[in-house]
């Protein structure tokens, strides 16, 4: 990134967004705007006005965020340059003076409301819920003269940030495991280097809805040995019935085996795009079986190279074997 940089977030201030954006090198200390929503956020790194931008793209509860989805599958290209993994913990905040029992209706990101449902059911049973853009904005909005709402769920440093608020409750998440994955988004450029702990994600339209479509697909992976740790299928807008698969496979696009199956889908979905190859953020190696790995891919090529050449190999120099061993 260039110094210093600029970044947008989905915001405001307090967000988990926000708190992702602050685990990346240099976040801190460099100029840092929210943004109202998902697409905002994308279309100021698309124009410009930001180096890059920081979105949720999966929850561990909920799966995939549409929003994150949809945007980044079309426009202009961009590229995904790093993945951050946050614990999520949520509190419930109100005005000051407000008790539990005075709470008719919840404020806070549709995400969050899923992954509370049951605490809200158990001791505010009846709450209503109004939906928000962000966590943050709705405990901000508490602070606005008039609001439509009694209380808002949002995260701890939101909480924190906003002095007028009363915390009522804390850890009121269903699932105390839960983890949303955000992804740090820039205009296309050099990727990031291969580690051997790598995550590389496309997007795919189906190019014709029949049988056996969809397995032409997966198939480009699977007879390259690599793992999908991530296939959703989104709707294009078009018409009913049209669709893209939005895919997270294990791998970097200089691994051979993670080329040859882009290269493979390339020939089935010309419109296919390709979002980016990036470290892990949980730093878990790629298991690669010795068939699928970089030197076999090489040693193939270099056999079918020599027949155009015509030259003679036996065998045993390409595989490694002898074929009556």
């Amino acid at each position: 990134m260039p110094s210093p940089a600029t970044y947008t977030f989905l915001g405001p201030e307090g967000t988990f967004t926000e708190a992702a954006l602050l685990l990346v090198p240099g976040a801190a200390a460099a100029i840092r705007i929210p943004a109202s929503n998902v697409s905002a956020a994308l279309d100021m790194v698309r124009d410009g006005s930001a180096d890059a931008a920081m979105v949720p793209i999966e929850n561990s509860v909920e799966g995939g965020v549409t929003a994150t989805l949809d945007a980044i599958a079309g426009g202009p290209e961009l590229r995904i340059i790093r993945e951050v993994l946050v614990p999520i913990s949520f509190v419930l905040v109100a005005r000051p003076g407000v008790q539990l029992a005075d709470i008719r209706r919840v404020s806070t990101h549709g995400h969050a409301w899923a992954q509370c449902r049951l605490w809200v059911d158990t001791n505010i049973p009846g709450a209503e819920y109004v939906p928000g853009y962000s966590t943050a904005a709705a405990a901000m909005g508490l602070l606005i003269e008039g609001a439509h709402y009694d209380a808002a769920i949002c995260a701890p440093m939101a909480a924190r940030q906003q002095p007028g608020l009363a915390v009522l409750a804390e850890n009121i998440g269903d699932n105390p495991g839960a983890v949303t994955r955000f992804i740090l988004v820039s205009r296309p450029g050099v990727l990031p280097e291969r580690t051997g702990a790598d995550k590389t994600t496309v997007v795919v339209p189906l190019p014709e809805d029949r049988p056996g479509a969809l397995m032409e697909i997966l198939d480009q992976f699977a007879t390259r040995g690599v793992n999908l740790s991530r296939i959703e299928s989104r709707p294009t807008g078009q018409y009913l019935g049209h669709y893209f698969f939005s895919i997270d496979a294990d791998g970097h696009v200089q691994d051979a085996r993670v080329a040859d199956a882009l290269t493979g889908l390339h020939r089935i979905s010309p419109a296919t795009r390709f979002l980016g190859s990036y470290r892990r953020a949980d730093e878990q190696g790629v298991v690669v079986a010795p068939h699928t790995s970089d030197p076999a891919f090489q040693a193939a090529h270099q056999w079918v190279a020599g027949i155009l050449r015509g030259e003679s190999i036996p065998p045993e120099t390409a595989s490694g074997a002898s074929p009556t061993a």
